[in-house]
């Protein structure tokens, strides 16, 4: 198993930018699929984007393609999440899991950290 913890989040304007970084702690991270979810109050936690073990190949939601980045430092155990040209519709918790399915959407673990908040204001 591998324990995850993000940080980074905070509130920026329309437009802005943040980086948010997933910490990985195990030696099993670089075996992992990672991917970052959100979820937004009274709504479901949903995907946003995932990257492959190698970092090879990365998933994005429609709703963040081309706006948001997601890379890994193995070495670091470290996967992050490069947000720009932010809207107020990105604002919620952001999470990061180990990801699975076809295109990495879904996340392993049924259980998750504290994530770190981004708000976007108007």
């Amino acid at each position: 198993q591998v324990q995850l913890v993000e940080s980074g989040g905070g509130s920026v304007q329309t437009g802005g930018s943040l980086t948010l970084s997933c910490a990985g702690f195990g030696r099993t991270f670089s075996s992992y699929a990672i991917g970052w979810f959100r979820q937004a109050p009274g709504q479901e936690r949903e995907f946003v984007a995932a990257i492959r073990p190698s970092g090879g190949r990365m998933y994005y939601a429609d709703s963040v393609k081309g706006r948001f980045i997601i890379s890994r430092d193995n070495t670091k155990n470290r996967v992050y999440l490069q947000m720009n040209s932010l809207k107020p519709e990105d604002s919620a918790v952001y999470y990061c899991n180990p990801a699975i399915g076809s295109s990495l959407s879904e996340p392993l673990y049924d259980y998750w950290g504290q994530g770190t908040q981004v708000f976007v204001s108007s």
